[in-house]
């Protein structure tokens, strides 16, 4: 007797350890969140805690917190698309300018990692800004005045609360007969921005979730994105409307004459900058006003993680936040983003598995991410392939430390394919867009770049100026990019590396 019950115990403990080991590898829920042109370091958890982001950074504290993440392309429309697909802007071309100013088809659609993760059987939502169209075959212009959001993406998400800008406008949502989401954005509500219905389509989504089936929810905020009272919760204002916040060591007074002539005489940002931040008091009013739209965000991420752990799932989610672009808010005398200074492209990433989250597992990383690598690493987590059309990287590995580092990347690759002067061409018909677009080119106006980011340095090259224009920063010793070393004999053969392997990544990003 006593052998068979010890028999039986040795049983139920394999039995138990292999009910574990099935329990350890259960798809996790996961949880994407981004916001909309937040610099990576307005929040505390990257060095600025008078921005007051206590719930992102308490999640910070059990989490992996990337300090060299960067995106392919930091404006949105393109951005989003990249982090959707895997892939970068000269191989999907769905950005505001011609020449590369298509829709997503429904073809290159279905390879993104909600249409992928809908086809292994989770339960996809989508909540926020959707920032760019999908069409049966990709077409131009890639802003048409109708998006047809359910005709599009209906076979892809089960729940939708999105808009292409704001909620106010053009908002589609379903299932069509969920009366809280009704209620949620009822027109002339009181009480509610754009941030707080976000944040309370998001918890919709999960008090409906069934219990037996894995879910991906990709949550779009609005904020921080423009900074107009009616885009922000006003009682939240009145917390920072008095603060004075620091000033960047790299923030311009007036204007910043030692940019290239071709982005002085060209690119919005040095004209919007004179305009908008370019004064200490319009400094102070921007960064208050970003900071009122971040705590908000912070406040519905708060919200989130209460949820989850109220419906017992906290343990079995991941959740990744970022921005889909930077901002300068005057650093370089610069406005807006785009342009490939470290304000504009650098990413910030939090990244939360409930699985194995606690302060000992939580850790700084400084391996370099692409915002490419994204739809590749969603999948990843859900023990799915990714498909070859994936340009990006699956960095799981480097979160469970088992990625040999060595043959981890050593430069990211990002660019700027955006004209304002073409983006005012937009609605005209194609052959007159496309000749502009050359006439710029041939009349030395065209400020799009390339380049790349490694561990020490930045590289970009104006490759359609003639002469092309190159500007090469040593960032262990110059994180603020004030000296440009081009033409410093000593960084010569530094020079000459990023040149080609800038050109190399560049072939590899459009085929």
């Amino acid at each position: 007797m006593k052998i068979k019950l010890i028999v039986i115990a040795c049983l139920l403990s394999s039995f138990g350890s292999i009910f574990k080991g099935f329990a350890q590898n259960k798809q996790p829920n996961i949880i994407f969140l981004m916001t909309d042109d937040q610099r990576w370091d307005n929040m505390g958890c990257y060095g600025k805690p008078e921005f007051e982001t206590p719930n992102i950074d308490k999640l910070a504290t059990e989490s992996v917190v990337f300090d060299n993440a960067f995106y392919a392309v930091a404006i949105c429309m393109p951005s989003r698309v990249t982090m959707m697909t895997g892939r970068y802007n000269s191989s999907h071309r769905v950005g505001f300018v011609a020449p590369d100013n298509f829709t997503l088809s429904q073809d290159d659609f279905s390879r993104s990692y909600p249409a992928l993760l809908k086809k292994e059987g989770y339960r996809t939502g989508f909540v926020g800004k959707v920032g760019f169209t999908v069409s049966k075959e990709a077409q131009r212009p890639s802003t048409p005045k109708e998006h047809f959001y359910k005709e599009n993406l209906s076979n892809t998400f089960d729940f939708f609360a999105g808009s292409e800008t704001t909620d106010e406008k053009g908002l589609v949502i379903w299932p069509e007969r969920d009366s809280e989401l009704e209620r949620i954005y009822q027109e002339g509500r009181q009480n509610s921005t754009r941030t707080l219905r976000t944040g309370e389509a998001m918890l919709r989504f999960i008090d409906t979730q069934p219990k037996d089936q894995p879910f991906c929810l990709s949550v779009s905020f609005y904020a921080v994105k423009h900074d107009s009272n009616a885009h922000m919760y006003m009682p939240h204002y009145d917390l920072f409307k008095n603060n004075i916040f620091s000033v960047p060591e790299n923030w311009v007074k007036g204007t910043n004459e030692e940019l290239p002539k071709v982005v002085k005489e060209n690119a919005r940002g040095y004209r919007l900058h004179k305009e908008r931040s370019s004064t200490p008091e319009q400094h102070q009013r921007l960064v208050q006003r970003f900071a009122t739209q971040g705590y908000t965000v912070d406040e519905q991420v708060g919200f989130l993680v209460k949820k989850l752990k109220e419906k017992g799932i906290l343990e079995n989610t991941v959740i990744i936040y970022t921005s889909d672009n930077g901002r300068f808010q005057g650093s370089h005398g610069l406005f807006d983003k785009c342009l490939l200074y470290e304000e504009s492209v650098k990413a910030p990433l939090i990244v939360y598995d409930g699985r194995i989250a606690n302060n000992d597992n939580a850790r700084r990383e400084n391996a370099l991410i692409s915002s490419v690598d994204m739809a590749p690493t969603i999948l990843s987590f859900a023990g799915v392939e990714a498909p070859k059309s994936m340009q990006g990287k699956d960095f799981v590995p480097v979160l469970n430390k088992t990625q040999d580092m060595s043959q981890w990347r050593d430069a990211v690759f990002m660019e700027d394919l955006f004209l304002v002067d073409m983006f005012h061409q937009r609605g005209k018909p194609e052959a007159v867009v496309l000749k502009a677009n050359q006439r710029l080119i041939e009349e030395n106006k065209s400020y799009r770049s390339h380049g790349v980011r490694t561990d020490r340095y930045k590289y970009f090259v104006y490759y359609e100026h003639t002469p092309k224009i190159e500007e090469l920063y040593d960032i262990d010793n110059d994180p603020l990019e004030q000296n440009n070393l081009v033409n410093n004999s000593k960084y010569k053969k530094v020079l000459k590396q990023l040149r080609k392997q800038t050109e190399d990544l560049y072939q590899k990003a459009i085929h």
